[in-house]
Formats: C-alpha cells, sequence, structure tokens
C-alpha cells in the first residue's frame, strides 16, 4: 500500500476508542432493548385518535400539539388526492398544511431526542407538491430550510420518505416550529408524520457535545433491512448496503443468524440490534483477487458540515478465531484512517461487538459529495486471511457552529423519471373510464408485439450462435462492449488519415463515430504487435480500467481484437482536449481559456493523478502526461486518458502557465529536445525571478500576484531533476487548489501571502477505488 504524507492538513479525522478492555455481558435479545422515556407519534393532519402503522406502532392525531400562538387561518388538514397502494396509510395518507409559521409544542424529559419528520408529496387540496418549500426549527437549531419534498422524492426516486435528526433538549419544552419559505399564493408547507422518540445521551455524543445532528444514512452490511419495531427500543431504520457498493465487487454476505452476540461492558445492547451484528459483508475467499481491491462504499452527503462515522464490526465466522487471522485497514476518502483492524485481538472472541467513531470535515462546495468509505487487507502484518469485514455502517451531519443542519435540495438537471417511481399529483383519484380502457388495449398490443418479437429474437439467435461461437477474438467475458474490426475501420473511414487526433507512446489516436455515426467515440490503435498468446495482458488492461473509475478519468466504452489488432474505443470529449484548447483557440476563433478555467482543469487532472497513484493497493503510474492527453468534456470537466507522473504533470503546468507548446509534433527526438528547451528556460525564469516572462499574453495582468507565486512554487518543485525531490500527488493537488483560491479571492498584491491563509482543501472528496485483476 502507498502511504501518503499529507503536508497540508485539509482532513481532520479523529477516532475515538471504545475497547480499551472488553468484558463480556451476556445480553438476550429480549434484554437489548432501551425503553425510551418518551416515544411520540403524530399522525398528522388525522381526525382519529388513534391508528396502527404497517411496523405496528401506535400513531395519534396532532391536535393535541398545538403551539399557543399558532393562528386558526395558519393550518389546515387534508388527505392525499392519490390512493397509492405502495404508499403505507400511517403516517402518509394525511398531512398538516401551512399557510404561515406554525409550532408544535411537546412537554418532554432533558436530553436528547430523536425528531423524524415524514413526507409524501402529493396533491392536499389541489396544490401543486412542486410549490411546497418549508423551513424547520426546533428550539435554536435549524433542521431543514427551503426543503422541497417533492424535489427529495424525486432525487431519491421513492414517493414517500422520512427526515431523521438529533436534537439535545435542554429543558422540558421541544417547540417544533414550520414555515413555508415562499410568499406566493400557492405556497405553502407540509407535514404527514412527526416522531420525537428520546434515546440515550451516551449513544453517539461524546463528553460535553451536545450539537444536532441529522441521519444521512444507517446501513445493514451485509444483511436485509431492519425495520423500526425491530431496533432495539428507538425505532431507527437500518437500510441494506447493496445500493451503496461502488463497482461489481460486491463481496461475500456473511451470516449467522445463530450467534449468540455478547455485548460488552463498553458497547451497550441498544447500540444497534443483534440483526447487525449477526450478518457481515466481506471480501472474496480468493487472497490473490482481495490483495488488489478494495471493498469500497459511497455515500452521498452535503457539502460544508463536519459528519460523524461510526463503523459496527463483530467477527462471527467460525473460521476467524484466532488472532491475526483477518487483519485490514479503513479508508476514508482515501486516506487511511486506521490500520491493522483485528476483531479477534480488540474483542478477544467471536460474536463480541465493536464499534468506530470518525468525524470529517466536507469542505464547502456547490453540490453534494460522495464519501468514500473502503477496507483493504493489512499485507505489512501477513494475516492468514487476505480478507476485511464490516457489519454496519451509520453517518450523521453535525450542526454548525449556528446550530444550522440545512443543505441543498437536489437538482433534478439531466434526470429521467422512472415509471411507478413518481408519486401522482392529479386532483382525481381515479383515471377515466375512457384512460382506462385505453390503457389496456395498449398494454394488450404491446404484450402481443413483444411475444412475437420474442419468438424471432429465439429463432434468430439460435441461427446465429454457432456464428458466434466461432468469433472467439470478438467476443469473451471481458466487461465492455466488443467491436468487430469491420465497425472500427467503419468508423474511422478505414483508419482514415483525416480522422488521426494524435500520436501517442501507445498508438495512433483516431476520432471516430459508432452506431450509424450517431455516437463520437475516441478510438486509440495500439501500435506493438501483440503475440496472441499475450493477448491476456490486453485482456488485463481492460480490466484495469473497469475497476480504477474517476470523475476525471475517460470512461473506456469498448474493445477490439481481431486480426491482431489491439484497439480500446473511448467516450468523445466535446471540448477536445487542452493543447488543442491552449493553442489553437485563436486560430478557430474560440475564446482563450482564462486563468479560473485553466485553474480548475488543474485541479481535476491533479485529483484524477492523485487518485491513480494513492488510492490502491498498488499505484498505477505512467510518463505519458500531456497536454494531448488531458480532454474537456461539454462542463469543461478535464478527463484524463493517460497514467501519469508528477514530472509530467509540472510540464503540463508549464504549458498551462505559458501557453507555449512542450512538444515539437515534427519527431520524437525533437520533441524531447523541445520538451527539454522549454523546462530549461521556465527553471531559468524562475531562478532570475523574472516568473513574468512565463506567463501566456493572453493572461498579462489578469492573475492574481498570490496566486501565480503559489502556482509557479509547485510548479518548480514537480520540475525537480531527482524524483525524490518532487512532491507527491496530494501535494501538488492542495497547492493547485490553494492557488486556485487565491485567485478567486482576487488577491491584487503579493501581500495576502499564501502562508497566512487557513486552506481548506477539497482534495478529500477523491473518488475512491476499486482495484482488481494485475498485480504490480
Amino acid at each position: 500500500m502507498i502511504i501518503v504524507h499529507l503536508k497540508c492538513m485539509y482532513m481532520f479525522i479523529y477516532l475515538y476508542f471504545h475497547i480499551l478492555h472488553y468484558q463480556k455481558l451476556d445480553v438476550s435479545a429480549d434484554e437489548s432493548a432501551y425503553f425510551p422515556l418518551e416515544t411520540i407519534l403524530l399522525d398528522c393532519g388525522s381526525s382519529a385518535l388513534r391508528a396502527l402503522s404497517y411496523d405496528g406502532r401506535n400513531w395519534t392525531n396532532d391536535s393535541s400539539h398545538f403551539g399557543a400562538s399558532n393562528s386558526e387561518s395558519s393550518f389546515a388538514m387534508s388527505r392525499a388526492s392519490s390512493e397509492e397502494t405502495s404508499v403505507a396509510e400511517v403516517p402518509y395518507m394525511t398531512a398538516r398544511l401551512f399557510h404561515s409559521r406554525f409550532t408544535y409544542t411537546f412537554n418532554v424529559t432533558p436530553g436528547s431526542k430523536f425528531i423524524r419528520l415524514h413526507f409524501y408529496p402529493d396533491s392536499y387540496m389541489n396544490l401543486n407538491a412542486s410549490k411546497s418549500f418549508l423551513t424547520v426549527t426546533a428550539g435554536n437549531y435549524t433542521l431543514l430550510r427551503n426543503f422541497s419534498a417533492y424535489l427529495n422524492s424525486k432525487h431519491i426516486k421513492s414517493a414517500y420518505f422520512f427526515k431523521e435528526f438529533i436534537v439535545h433538549v435542554e429543558n422540558h419544552t421541544l417547540d417544533l416550529t414550520f414555515s413555508p419559505t415562499t410568499n406566493a399564493s400557492d405556497g405553502y408547507a407540509f407535514v404527514n408524520g412527526i416522531e420525537i422518540v428520546s434515546m440515550p445521551l451516551s449513544l453517539y455524543y461524546q463528553a460535553n457535545n451536545v450539537s444536532a445532528m441529522e441521519t444521512m444514512h444507517r446501513v445493514n452490511v451485509g444483511g436485509q433491512s431492519i425495520p423500526p419495531n425491530e431496533d432495539t427500543g428507538m425505532s431507527r431504520s437500518w437500510a441494506m448496503d447493496s445500493s451503496y457498493i461502488f463497482g461489481e465487487s460486491f463481496g461475500v454476505e456473511n451470516y449467522d443468524f445463530d450467534a449468540s452476540i455478547t455485548y460488552p461492558k463498553e458497547v451497550p445492547a441498544y447500540i444497534a440490534p443483534q440483526g447487525v451484528y449477526k450478518t457481515a459483508r466481506s471480501m472474496s475467499p480468493v487472497p490473490e483477487i482481495d490483495i488488489n481491491y478494495n471493498l469500497s462504499w459511497t455515500f452521498p452527503l452535503d457539502p460544508g458540515f463536519m459528519y460523524l462515522i461510526r463503523l459496527h464490526l463483530c467477527e462471527i465466522s467460525r473460521n476467524i478465531t484466532k488472532i491475526n487471522q483477518r487483519v485490514f485497514d479503513i479508508f476514508i476518502n482515501n486516506q487511511v484512517i486506521e490500520r491493522g483492524i483485528d476483531i479477534i485481538a480488540l474483542t478477544y472472541g467471536n460474536d463480541i461487538p465493536l464499534y468506530r467513531d470518525f468525524t470529517v470535515l466536507i469542505p464547502n462546495l456547490t453540490t453534494k459529495q460522495d464519501l468514500w468509505l473502503e477496507l483493504h487487507p493489512n499485507l505489512q502484518t501477513k494475516p492468514q486471511y487476505y480478507d476485511a469485514i464490516l457489519n454496519g455502517a451509520e453517518i450523521f451531519k453535525v450542526s454548525n457552529i449556528d446550530g444550522n443542519l440545512a443543505g441543498l435540495n437536489p437538482s433534478l438537471e439531466n434526470e429521467s423519471s422512472v415509471d411507478g417511481d413518481e408519486p401522482s399529483f392529479s386532483s382525481s383519484s381515479s383515471k377515466t373510464s375512457t384512460e382506462a380502457i385505453l390503457i389496456i388495449i395498449g398494454s394488450l398490443l404491446v404484450l402481443v408485439l413483444a411475444i412475437s418479437l420474442g419468438v424471432y429474437l429465439v429463432a434468430f439467435l439460435r441461427r446465429r450462435n454457432l456464428e458466434w461461437t466461432k468469433k472467439e477474438n470478438t467476443r469473451s467475458s471481458l466487461p465492455y462492449r466488443p467491436f468487430s474490426i469491420d465497425e472500427i475501420k467503419m468508423a474511422t473511414d478505414n483508419f482514415n488519415e483525416a480522422k488521426l487526433i494524435d500520436r501517442g507512446a501507445f498508438g495512433l489516436v483516431y476520432k471516430g463515430y459508432i452506431d450509424h455515426g450517431s455516437i463520437a467515440v475516441t478510438i486509440n490503435r495500439l501500435i506493438q504487435v501483440i503475440p496472441k498468446e499475450e493477448w491476456h495482458k490486453f485482456d488485463a488492461e481492460i480490466r484495469i480500467h473497469h475497476h480504477v473509475r474517476h470523475q476525471n478519468l475517460v470512461q473506456l466504452i469498448g474493445y477490439c481484437k481481431e486480426e491482431h489488432e489491439m484497439i480500446l474505443v473511448y467516450e468523445s470529449m466535446p471540448n477536445a482536449t487542452l493543447f488543442e484548447r491552449l493553442h489553437f483557440a485563436d486560430q478557430r476563433q474560440q475564446s482563450t481559456l482564462s486563468w479560473n478555467q485553466r485553474l480548475e482543469i488543474c485541479v481535476g487532472a491533479a485529483r484524477c493523478l492523485h487518485y491513480l497513484h494513492s488510492a490502491m493497493a498498488y499505484p498505477i503510474i505512467h510518463g505519458d502526461i500531456k497536454t494531448t492527453n488531458i480532454y474537456i468534456d461539454r462542463n469543461w470537466m478535464p478527463k484524463v486518458s493517460e497514467k501519469s507522473d508528477v514530472f509530467s504533470f509540472g510540464v503540463v503546468l508549464l504549458e498551462i502557465l505559458s501557453g507555449k507548446q512542450a512538444t515539437n509534433p515534427k519527431s520524437d527526438a525533437a520533441k524531447t529536445n523541445h520538451r527539454e528547451n522549454l523546462v530549461h528556460r521556465a527553471l531559468t525564469c524562475i531562478e532570475k525571478n523574472e516568473v513574468d516572462l512565463l506567463v501566456d499574453r493572453h493572461l498579462k495582468g489578469k492573475i492574481a500576484p498570490a496566486s501565480l507565486a503559489k502556482f509557479v512554487e509547485i510548479l518548480d518543485k514537480c520540475l525537480a531533476d531527482e524524483g525524490a525531490n518532487r512532491p507527491s500527488m496530494i501535494e501538488v493537488l492542495c497547492n493547485v487548489e490553494l492557488a486556485q483560491q487565491l485567485q478567486l479571492q482576487g488577491l491584487e498584491t503579493s501581500n495576502g501571502s499564501a502562508k497566512d491563509m487557513v486552506f481548506h482543501s477539497s482534495s478529500n472528496l477523491m473518488q475512491g477505488l476499486e482495484f482488481f485483476g494485475v498485480g504490480r
């Protein structure tokens, strides 16, 4: 494993140890529950005194908790217009509507409380759910601000959902206030259900920390979902982890429902239900595979908050009973947060739970960010099994210093709805008879056509099966689309020179079109002839592409290996390469890249290289990084197509700053000399403090001095003669991001030295890695 020393600490991680000395304490299932002092369940807008929900819990109407200051005209009750059978009657079919500020008052004991708000964004009183935006406060804490249940429902593709919060109540009163955040005549706020459930103070809080929190994710890893009535008395919901797993390597689901879970003194039985600890997810049973990939999950989070991450661990395998049989490391956002986890060594036995708490700061950006959680076998201890295991995970957003927990509404741009996932917002509860007849007729026609087509396809595929099996070289188990050589020739006009984009170190690069000219692609034709007996190396390269993914990496679409050709087909980038944008913008009458755009491209490319260099069992490093290999998509996001190293990236930084070509396209020897001359001139200018001579004429007077100084500083380090003197990619990334921040702050003099600034890098948001297939 690569260990990167972080010279700029942009991510704060603290580890709380809960397992100093474990003492066994047998706790049966009946004794494991926590008995809350308050359990208040409100079926808002309902007139029923008692109502039973699907999970067997008793709910009451909300009228007994109205605050004294509420105006009679400020609220109303309504039933949902749509009678969706998939939506639970209680508490989702009725709602309380608010047209102005409205407060619920709860008489409770002091201490920590779960607050759960349930939403079903249907049409109420003929109002459009998309017009509802609300703000919710609990005492001095802001739980939601300008919140749209409609947008959130569309985003998660669920007709109904709930938001869970944890708030510490100092006295005997909890006020929960709802306010519409629009003054439009059709604007309103609503809520379908409210839960107030007390909890132990020490469940999640540490020491005297009484910040509010929001539950972002709670998963039962490797097991089934656990409903509220099967929790340890606090009605928590535990989801399955399968939707959070990154890539196709799901590992192995472990379970032992006969295990007798023994809670130690330091882990109260209410921490998590036994169902969490009786199931787990581990890696594959093949050590050769396990040492080359990470078991990875991704969790979307709101930026600009601190997060508490709790991991639940319990060794339930009967094959693991001794120390140093299964030892693994834990990573969050590509950084090792704890090494050498050996559950048996920590708990002194099987079926004994433990948990780990970590806090992570996610910087303030404009969109939701993914948090990457990864496990990898610890190779240093040489355990008997190269494996890792996880039983459960909980992630909580922690309120800011001003008591705010509210995040942004999701954007629905470029998202398509899926039939059956949308709630209906029609004013009537059923379709007309004519519509129903048309739907039935249409469905029958589609069914008949589908059956006819299916019969035809079966016959057709049987006829073609023998032909396909003969083409063993074009059809394999590789996880990408196989192209025939005829398809490639058609896409490139038989490798027409006019389609040639670049002559790279690994082959010729063409622009082409596939699927009858409907999809633009980039085609890399390898020059080196590979004997058939070594085609497995080409297959290994393709598998690496499949398991190494990043938003700034050009995505592989398919491949071809016929007639001794080795060809890779990649996605096409509409804004061409960085080389073309830097050096041919004037000729093509295109706008010149601004300094901000160039910095953004540098940051994206650096993130990608850091991902390749440090977020895996073995690093991917190569020297062919250059501006012709950095593509730009329609959102001006850089995409890196070759494996790269620090010196080459330094040359890219120099080319971006100077606007001068780093390579001479005439010959390989000329390229090398040209690059060396450019680097030599740059280092001479830096040494003589004549940095202004390096700046592209289009950027003169447009770069903040502090930004330029920081950029040149890291550029100089990248171009060091000795590899040992060059920085790691994480250091490069941090400094380029700092240069970007300095530019955005519009510093006009060099007085605002970078050393005096507090830097909060966003590079801890690097996507994690699943690396599979080839050891190096």
